[in-house]
This record gives structure tokens, sequence and C-alpha cells, in this order.
């Protein structure tokens, strides 16, 4: 049994989809503050907090978990900068909480969602998962403490772990059954096609003047369904028996929001307004994933994560999502 923590967010839910069409037993639990429960597409289903022991012992007693796929965390950079007690209260203690519980009630093994963030302003791109870690903000400082947390548990109770630094997790499942529904929305393509359905006035660019080709930031945007694929693959690697390890999860490509915003405007045929603003605190000029571990180790083949599908995907999901 597969416990799946913030199943009911993006990339959760689009995991516990992946999962169930591959034939797992998932449980989710969530405490919706900024999931949909309408995304949740196992009836099995907690309603709660993972840094509550209670429901957890219930979760836990209830069901036999083999294995915890840990996606619940707030996840807003320029958030974290204004309120960094509530992302470490939420992103570490309860995730000490949950991994307490994992230790207690025999979890052989615990699938991360990390971030590049805990990378912060790199000097050589691409970023391998030897680069040094200097993360420029509290939700990516509070992403590294967990990796230091499970690094912990396995030498001291042997719960082994994955941890996937994604880059931009980006797209929808091509059945349009799923999509991004932040509130508020910061991702930067569900905001520009948000402006292409005409359910905003424009986009804004925060800083142009960054050391790039065109001034604005480069992300490296991969697609939801590959990263769920490689939780998955991640399973398999740890039944197998081998170590605990970090892997970056990226398209290996940067692209520009400049250039994103081009993407979006060809794909959906519609002109896309622009505004130019300031730099965002904490934002690096340019991040983009080196992928090998993940394709040796785990077999990882990303298959939707070229921009044009990533972009068709999700302008595909927003319509059929209303």
């Amino acid at each position: 049994m597969i416990l799946v923590t913030g199943g009911a967010g993006y990339i959760g839910s689009h995991c516990v989809k992946r999962l169930l069409d591959k034939g797992y037993a998932v449980v989710v639990i969530d405490n919706l503050s900024r999931g949909h429960r309408d995304a949740v597409l196992t009836g099995d289903f907690v309603h709660g907090s993972i840094g509550d022991r209670r429901i957890l012992e219930e979760v836990f007693t209830r069901w036999p978990i083999e294995v915890v796929m840990h996606f619940s965390a707030l996840a807003y950079v320029g958030e974290s900068m204004e309120r960094p007690a509530e992302y470490y209260e939420n992103n570490v203690a309860q995730t000490l909480t949950l991994l307490t519980a994992c230790r207690d009630y025999g979890v052989k093994y615990v699938i991360f969602s990390s971030t590049c963030a805990t990378y912060g302003e790199v000097e050589r791109v691409p970023i391998t998962e030897d680069t040094p870690i200097a993360p420029l903000n509290p939700y990516g400082h509070s992403k590294r403490m967990v990796e230091v947390i499970l690094e912990d548990f396995d030498r001291a109770y042997g719960i082994k772990s994955c941890i996937f630094r994604y880059f931009n997790a980006a797209g929808a499942d091509p059945s349009g059954m799923l999509r991004e529904r932040h509130q508020p929305e910061t991702h930067l393509i569900p905001i520009v096609l948000e402006v292409a359905a005409g359910q905003r006035e424009y986009v804004e660019i925060f800083g142009t003047d960054y050391p790039t080709p065109d001034g604005t930031c480069i992300r490296d945007y991969v697609h939801v369904n590959d990263l769920s694929d490689a939780h998955i693959l991640g399973i398999e690697y740890l039944r197998s028996g081998s170590p605990s390890m970090i892997f970056n999860l990226g398209s290996e490509k940067g692209f520009s929001v400049r250039e994103v915003i081009d993407t979006c405007e060809c794909v959906t045929g519609r002109t896309i307004l622009v505004k130019e603003g300031q730099r965002r605190p904490g934002d690096a000029p340019r991040l983009v994933a080196e992928a090998t571990r993940a394709k040796t180790l785990l077999g990882w083949r990303p298959e939707r994560s070229d921009l044009r599908t990533i972009v068709a995907d999700a302008w595909h999901a927003m319509r059929c999502c209303r």
C-alpha cells in the first residue's frame, strides 16, 4: 500500500492517477488547505494533517503502508520570504512528525518531493546532484532540512529514501482530468494560459535585466506525468535493495520567460499581453537540470517534457476542467 501525502495537490494528484493506472493500492492524506478533494481519484482518502500524530496512527493502523510518497508542503517562494515560520512549521516540523510515525510503524521506504530551490544561484549549468547547496529562500531551506533528516533516518533507522529535486513541474495529464489549480496561481505557464483564456488581463515578467540572452529568468520545465513516472520507478528502485539516493528531475533544457510566452501564443493562437516588472526576491537567473542519474539508475525516460507538449497538455486540461 502506498500512502500519498498531499495527494489532493497538483503533483500529488497526478501521481495518484499514475499509480492507480499501474495497479497500485493508494491511500491519500491531505488537509485540503491548498488541494482539491475532486482531484483525488481514489476512494481511500483521509482529510487531515500530517502533523497530527493521532490521525497518522489511525492511517498506519488501518492500512499496511509500505511506501510513503511525501508531497505535502507549502511551496511558494515569495510567500516563504514573507512567512518563514509557517514554512518551517509545515514543511519541516510536520514532516518530522510524519517520519517519526513511519519509523514507529515500520515503513520501509519514503519518496520525497524536494526542489531545485535547494541549489540557489549556481555558478555552472546544467546542475548536477553534486552542485553545492545554497538555498536563496526559506522554501528551499525547508526542503533541504528534510533531505538531511531523511539521511539521518536512513543511517539510524534504516528507512530508505528517494529524494527528487524537481525543476519546474508543468503541464497536465493528457486526458484533461487533472490540471494546475493553485490558489493563488504563481506558476508561469498556467498564468500565461489564463491570459490567453481571458481570465487575466496580462502576465507580468518579474525582472528583465538578468544575465540571460533576453534578460528574463531561464527555467527547466518538466511534465508532471514524467515526474509521476519517476516516483513510480523510485518505488521499484528502493524495493530492489538499492541505497537511498538524490535525483534531479528535469528536461535538461532551459527556456526563458519570454520563450514560454511565445510558445503559449503559438499553441493557443492568441496574443498574450505582457507587462514588465521588477525582480522578485529569491529568484535565481538560470536553473537547468542534468538528469543523468535518474536516467541511469531508474531508467527514467521523460516522454512529454518538450515545452510545446507541456503547454498543449496544460491548455487542453484548462479547457476541459472548468
